[in-house]
């Protein structure tokens, strides 16, 4: 292999924008560029070409230097959160995907060129792109290929580097090297690009439909009933989703006003995938994504880490929990204003000394969600609805442990419910900067002798699931007429933080 210096596409330096449209144009055109460089030199070599010499190709980049803390007075987005740099410095940060996030970057470079009153600077950065993340959907080029012609794409391209893909930024412990820029976002480009690919992997289906409130459960009968309600408002003309999808990328468009059926595209996949995503669309993606994460804090953990990486405005936790007051019916619900993390997974990435407050529009929006899909009021209303802590633990089979050291655990600390999920979900939320909650329904009291038995399950699932389905899906209603700027606060952002959202 040649060791002179690797195949590139045209180099594209720094240039200044004061408009945030012709930045994000020359983001488009550094990123394609790059892209179709790295496509033709990967269609080449399995083709069977000998390159014989290293190709390459790198992320564009946006940069900002500034030498003032302080921002222009009478900005439009003085009131946010987001949007802004703490302080003098140069700041930059790499992009992937501007056909993804167009509508993201396009608000982030506005506020920073109001905020901060200097020219943004695009260019093409030095972190290259690997191969791996320029497959187009549909392309299994690997598959193709023999052991010894896979094991030579190290030689010839650029592939996943762990190093570059950390949550350093995310978990407040990165700290940049004396002389080198401070990061505007909290993910890199290649961890965008790592956690894009594991969403299609986990989900069976295409970042592009995810949506900006997302919820998540950990029973298929949650899935079923969203399943009916999406088909049920595609078959409705005068829905507000215009389409609705299911893993395999099954897209069925809205019904029209003429009278035509709703008509449907894609394939249904052989078997699901591990955590099935589904995804009521709208045109401005404020619609609804549903994901069933199964059982257990790994899996909640796991596609929270990549879902963040999609900046949504909110995500809530409709599951099923073991209520742990003898005062509890079967069925009631218990809205989580405080969690126990015994999940173990954030560990090393949060530490357990750090809280995870309730969020208050969150809060309020699932309590007057429940109020307006039961109808009931006061006194009614709190008799089926409960406030207070939630405690997550790792171990599925917990009441068996000797001593009742769970138990007494769970007392101190006043919980009124457990689950394997909620306090991961919450958790990661927080780390992530994504608005959280939690809304939970009552299946079974172990510690009172009311453990889940076949008939007893089916008959409530029958009896719960529509409503509280409904439950959520109301609460981000309501989230929606709040608007967005109200849901990303200051309650999740740190003293020292990014300038993206």
């Amino acid at each position: 292999m040649s060791q002179a210096r690797p195949q590139l596409p045209p180099f594209i330096a720094p240039m200044r924008f004061s408009d945030a449209d012709a930045a994000l144009a020359q983001v488009m055109r550094i990123y394609d560029g790059s892209i179709a460089h790295l496509r033709q030199a990967m269609q080449d070599f399995v083709a069977g070409r000998e390159l014989d010499i290293h190709v390459r190709a790198c992320y564009p980049l946006v940069r900002l230097q500034t030498e003032t803390a302080s921002r222009k007075s009478g900005a439009e987005g003085t009131g946010l959160s987001y949007g802004f740099v703490e302080g003098p410095g140069r700041f930059e940060t790499t992009l992937t995907r501007p056909d993804l996030f167009a509508n993201y970057y396009r608000e982030q470079f506005k506020l920073l060129l109001q905020n901060h009153g200097v020219e943004l600077e695009i260019g093409t950065s030095a972190q290259p792109i690997p191969v791996h993340f320029s497959f187009a959907e549909n392309d299994h080029i690997e598959g193709s290929m023999d052991a010894t012609r896979r094991a030579r794409m190290r030689d010839v391209f650029d592939l996943p580097d762990l190093a570059a893909m950390d949550d350093g930024i995310a978990n407040g412990t990165f700290e940049a090297r004396a002389g080198d820029p401070q990061p505007l976002s909290l993910f890199t480009a290649p961890r965008v690009d790592y956690s894009l690919h594991r969403l299609r992997h986990y989900t069976g289906t295409l970042p592009e439909h995810f949506q900006n409130f997302v919820l998540f459960t950990n029973y298929q009968f949650y899935i079923d009933e969203f399943i009916a309600l999406g088909r049920a408002a595609m078959a409705d003309p005068n829905s507000e989703y215009m389409a609705f999808v299911e893993p395999g990328n099954v897209v069925t468009y809205r019904a029209s006003a003429a009278g035509m059926a709703p008509q449907s595209e894609g394939n249904n996949p052989p078997r699901l995938p591990q955590m099935p995503g589904y995804h009521l669309v709208r045109a401005d993606h404020t619609g609804i994504t549903m994901v069933n994460i199964g059982v257990g804090p790994a899996n909640a953990k796991n596609i929270t880490d990549h879902i963040a990486v999609l900046r949504p405005h909110a995500w809530i936790m409709l599951g099923h929990c073991a209520g742990l007051r003898n005062t509890q019916q079967l069925g009631d619900y218990v809205l989580a204003h405080g969690y126990v993390r015994e999940d173990h997974v954030l560990d090393e990435e949060l530490p357990l000394w750090v809280p995870i407050p309730a969020l208050a529009e969150i809060q309020v929006a699932l309590e007057r969600a429940v109020a307006d899909v039961t109808g009931l009021i006061g006194g009614a209303l709190k008799s089926i609805l409960r406030t207070g802590t939630v405690a997550s633990t790792d171990n599925r089979n917990w009441e068996l442990l000797p001593d009742n050291q769970p138990q007494r655990r769970f007392s101190q600390s006043r919980a009124v419910a457990l689950d394997m999920e909620s306090a991961t979900i919450a958790a990661n939320g927080f780390r992530f900067r994504v608005p959280y909650g939690t809304l939970l329904c009552v299946s079974d009291k172990p510690l009172h002798g009311e453990i889940k038995l076949p008939g007893m399950a089916n008959h409530f699932y029958r009896e719960r699931v529509d409503q509280h389905l409904r439950i959520g899906m109301r609460a981000i209603e309501l989230l929606r007429e709040r608007g967005m700027n109200q849901l990303h606060s200051r309650k999740l952002r740190s003293f020292a933080e990014v300038a993206f959202q």
